[in-house]
Order: C-alpha cells, then structure tokens, then sequence
C-alpha cells in the first residue's frame, strides 16, 4: 500500500518488530513474527533483522514508548533497513511519529495484508473488496501526504479573515474524493453480491449440496480442491494464494453430487475491516451446508491456527456448521509419533488424517463426505418406459445408477437418488422389485 501514501513502489530491506505487554505472551508474539516474515516473503521484500520486545504499558503517540521507538530506530539504521514492519496495528498518528523518528517507512501488519490482497485480486469482486478496505484504511492516514505543504494563515490581516493554506484545502479535496470512491466501491459491490446472491438461490433450487473448504491459509485447501473435483485451482506455497472463491462440482461413491467451494484462508490477527471487505466472499463457508475444515498438521502452532479459524468462522455466524476436520501433511509427522497423538488427542481422535501430496487417506474423507449427505438420497427401484429416456438421463446427470435391465419396452433401474429429485422419479416406482 505504499502508493496510497507516496511511499517507493518497493522498500528492500525491511526490519520487522513485534511488542507484546504480557510476559506470557513472548512466545506467541515470537511465533506472529515468525509469520509476519513469510507475509513480507510473500511481497519480495528482503528481511534484515527482527526484534520483538516485552512494553510495560501502551503509549498513545508511540505504542512502545519513546525510548524504545529511538532504540529500535538506531538499529534500523545500523543494519541499513529501509523500512520498519510492525505486527501490532498502529494508529495513523502511531505511524506517522515513527515515520520522523526514524526518517524512513513505516508500515503495519494490516499494511502488508492489503498490500498482498492487492497483489492477488484476480476478479472484479476480489479487487473491489481489495480496493474498498485500502481506502478505508488510507483515509485517516491522508494528512501525511500532504503535511510537506504550507498551512500558513496568511491575507486578510489574519483574524477572522484568514485563509486555508493550499495544504488544508487538499486534504479535504481529498477525503472528499476518498469517501465518494469508498460510496461508488460499496455500491458496485452490492451489485456483484446481488449477482452472486442470485447465482446461490440457483445452486440452493437445484437441491445440490454445498461444502465449503475453510482453514488457515496455505494448510492445503486449494490442493484438496483439485484432488477431490480433478481441476486446475492456483496452487502456490504463498500466503494468500486464493482470494477468490472457487466452485467445482464432484461426485460421491453413491452418486450424490456435491458442490466444494475454496475459500480465503485465515490468519492470526486478521484485520476486521478485512472480514468486513471479503464477507460476500467468506458468506460462502455461511451457506454451506457443512464445512471441511483442513489443518497443516505439521504446522507447530496447528491448535492456534484451528482457534483462529473457529473464531472468524464464529464471527461470521457460521461456527455452528457441521465440520469435518481433516488434518493435512500428515507425511510430515511420521518421524514424530509424539506430536502426532499430541494432535490426535486435541481433537479426540475425530480428525481423519490425510496426505494430498502422497495421496493418502483421500478414500475415508470422500467417504465422510458421503456420510454427511446420507439423509438427502434415497435408494430407488424404478421402471421407466423407453420412451422416456428424458428420466433415464436425469439419473445419469443428477443420480447414480446402481443395476440396470430391460423388460419389454421398460427400463429396469436400481438408483441412488438426491432427494430434491425423488419426487420426479416416483411416478415411475417400481412396486414388483425386492
């Protein structure tokens, strides 16, 4: 987001710093430095140096403190960073004191996500989403762009005739332009949303069912999309890889289809106004008629990122869904049967454990996912005529066929059948069949 306040298109050596104001709080603050790094990996810029540190109290002006703000400068300048990368969020006036302190960029955890977003918006809603929260993330930091100007009362004699320096009248210029685009961007999402709204009132009469995949992002939720429906999803080992939901649609061992949607994926400390800009997206893990939760089992902090996800998912009305949790990367602990009945314990044995990469416990999962949809088919024994051969074809389409057999001019059928298509086939039961 360095555009929106006229920073350098690309900063390259970035020094990254975390303050946490409980004692017991230093591992987890080290373990969101160690994740913020792979969010700025993420943007190409370099790392030269981190340093996370225990604040007795929050300072309005500096968050940390004044003596530590000139610290953390010094060595900013020391180790030749260009530009200082905080994990807690900042107020503009936070930022903008760091800034003439240590003379050079300053930016947060919020900034560094936006600027990804950015970086990943593919469709016109993902962008206008991207856009909406950029600006209203910018809109309290316009002063700094302007601060350079002269704000000089000047004419008149002074008093009560004085004028606004030029300064002054730009930034209300542009706050003025900044809430007309945040109002157009707000309008033609709706209109997106309206679309897209329509598009699930579709799904929904068709009477297919609806997973959604959630989780932490990069636990592998894109991957088991493309195993589960054979497709071509972007898959990258970078944060934030998907941004805009993907639908394809499977078919289950007993014939039922399925809809799979790929969804964000979470992080820690995610900004609410992000939840906010992306919810027409993550409305999808809402509609759902249950979700498929999957965890990189590897990861060390697995329990808080599966917190993390529970928590979003909670906020945005959808914690009550039925989840199947599905710990991925499980080749990964084989070399450590600690660990892993460590997990296995915390999720009471009910997790299945799977391996997209080797391909391993796929079987079970789509299993489970039948299991979930048990009471929406229904076996049918059936006798269509020939001469529909319309019915015999809705089967193949929305149906499985189990037996098939002729007698006379009818077909004799054995099928599995969702049951928003049941009362279509029942006309054609056949009463004679075991």
């Amino acid at each position: 987001m360095f555009d929106v306040r006229e920073k350098p298109l690309m900063v390259e050596r970035a020094l990254l710093v975390g303050a946490y104001f409980d004692r017991n709080d230093e591992d987890v603050a080290n373990s969101l430095i160690e994740e913020l790094a792979e969010l700025v990996s993420t943007l190409g810029i370099g790392i030269v140096g981190s340093k996370c540190f225990f604040v007795r109290q929050r300072n309005q002006r500096y968050l940390t403190g004044s003596g530590k703000c000139e610290e953390i400068a010094e060595y900013a300048g020391e180790i030749k960073a260009d530009c200082i990368i905080f994990d807690n969020e900042l107020s503009p006036m936070q930022q903008r004191t760091w800034e003439e302190e240590g003379n050079m960029t300053v930016i947060d955890r919020e900034e560094v996500i936006l600027d990804i977003f950015k970086m990943r918006a593919r469709t016109k809603e993902a962008a206008l989403q991207v856009e909406l929260a950029r600006m209203q993330y910018a809109l309290p930091r316009l002063a700094k762009m302007w601060g350079h100007l002269d704000r000089q009362r000047g004419g008149g004699g002074g008093g009560k005739g004085a004028t606004r320096g030029d300064g002054e009248q730009q930034i209300e210029v542009d706050r003025r332009l900044a809430r007309k685009k945040i109002g157009r961007i707000k309008t033609e999402l709706e209109d997106v949303r309206r679309n897209r709204e329509t598009q699930r009132k579709q799904r929904v009469e068709e009477g297919v069912p609806h997973a959604s995949i959630v989780g932490y992002t990069n636990a592998g939720k894109s991957s088991l999309l493309n195993l589960l429906a054979e497709s071509e999803v972007l898959v990258e080992n970078k944060l934030f890889a998907t941004l805009d939901p993907t639908t394809r649609r499977i078919e289950l061992p007993d014939g039922q289809p399925l809809l799979l949607t790929d969804t964000v994926g979470f992080v820690r400390n995610l900004p609410h106004r992000l939840i906010e800009a992306f919810k027409a997206t993550l409305e999808e893990a809402i509609i759902a008629d249950f979700l498929i939760h999957v965890l990189d089992a590897s990861a060390p902090e697995v329990f808080a990122f599966y917190d993390t996800t529970v928590s979003v998912l909670e906020e945005l009305g959808a914690g009550d869904k039925q989840t199947i949790i599905v710990l991925n990367k499980i080749d990964l602990l084989k070399d450590n049967p600690d660990r892993l009945h460590e997990i296995r314990s915390y999720f009471d044995g009910k997790a299945l454990e799977i391996s997209i990469l080797e391909k391993k416990g796929i079987e079970p999962l789509v299993n489970k996912l039948s299991d979930m949809l048990v009471d929406r088919i229904s076996r049918m024994n059936l006798r269509i005529p020939q001469s529909r051969q319309d019915m015999v074809a809705l089967l193949h389409r929305e149906g499985k066929i189990v037996t098939e057999d002729y007698e006379g001019n009818d077909v004799l059928l054995t099928a599995i059948v969702g049951n928003g298509h049941k009362h279509l086939f029942e006309p054609f039961l056949n009463a004679e069949a075991k």
